[in-house]
């Protein structure tokens, strides 16, 4: 069963989506392409390499979408229906609203629309699936109120790829989530995972629910259920 699995630039259900694509790719080869935005975002919460891991080989690739430029030339396995399955775990509101109104102008959006010309069967893991209130994590962050403006910060002593401006911010562009700047701060100024509470917005979560009517799609509410799918 060849399987592909594409991420797009949501922090909520990420670790779940990675931990799950961990699984899959444990008994099925995965081809995993990453949106531009996904590739930031897995950096940022320091889950890159670890879906780096799970790649290489034929049908096995790691697709980014800043190296298949403007025509997307790996989305002629989806059209040519060269794959079982397509997953696309975590889905923004961004790449839904464009997926329900037939755009298809990005490397995720793109390869959604070949496989249903591929008649490829393609699960989504919308974030934006119900109203309400939704708790979600954050990659790392300064916490100025802690912040004691030390004459020689430690966190940006300890950050490799120099991402800290004390006392003002993290650059998350150029974070890696390696954590090295949480353990070095003596004063905890520097959280990773803290847990917000954000606002789901009616107009994504209609857009979602339009996702039910894409031949060929369905929707799931959480990575974790793709495994049973799977096995079926």
């Amino acid at each position: 069963m060849k399987i592909a699995w594409a991420f797009t630039g949501a922090g909520h259900l990420l670790l779940e989506s990675v931990e799950t694509l961990e699984k899959v790719a444990g008994t099925h080869p995965v081809t995993v392409l990453l949106s531009g935005a996904a590739e930031e975002v897995l950096k940022m919460y320091g889950l890159f390499n670890r879906v780096k891991a799970v790649t290489g080989g034929y049908y096995q690739e790691l697709i980014l979408e800043k190296d298949q430029m403007w025509s997307y030339p790996i989305s002629g396995r989806f059209s040519l229906g060269r794959y079982d399955l397509l997953i696309v775990s975590p889905t923004t509101s961004n790449t839904i609203a464009k997926l329900v109104h037939g755009i298809a102008d990005s490397l995720v959006t793109n390869v959604v629309a070949q496989s249903g010309k591929g008649k490829i069967k393609t699960l989504l893991v919308p974030v934006d699936l119900e109203s309400g209130d939704l708790e979600t994590v954050l990659p790392s962050k300064l916490e100025l109120e802690l912040c004691q403006n030390c004459d020689t910060c430690e966190a940006a002593a300890a950050c490799p790829p120099d991402a800290i401006t004390p006392g003002i911010e993290i650059n998350l562009l150029k974070c890696e989530g390696c954590a090295a700047c949480q353990v070095a701060c003596p004063y905890g100024a520097v959280s990773g995972g803290s847990i917000i509470t954000i606002h789901m917005r009616e107009i994504d979560v209609e857009n979602s629910r339009k996702l039910h009517k894409l031949e060929g799609v369905k929707v799931l509410k959480d990575p974790s259920t793709i495994l049973s799918l799977i096995q079926e």
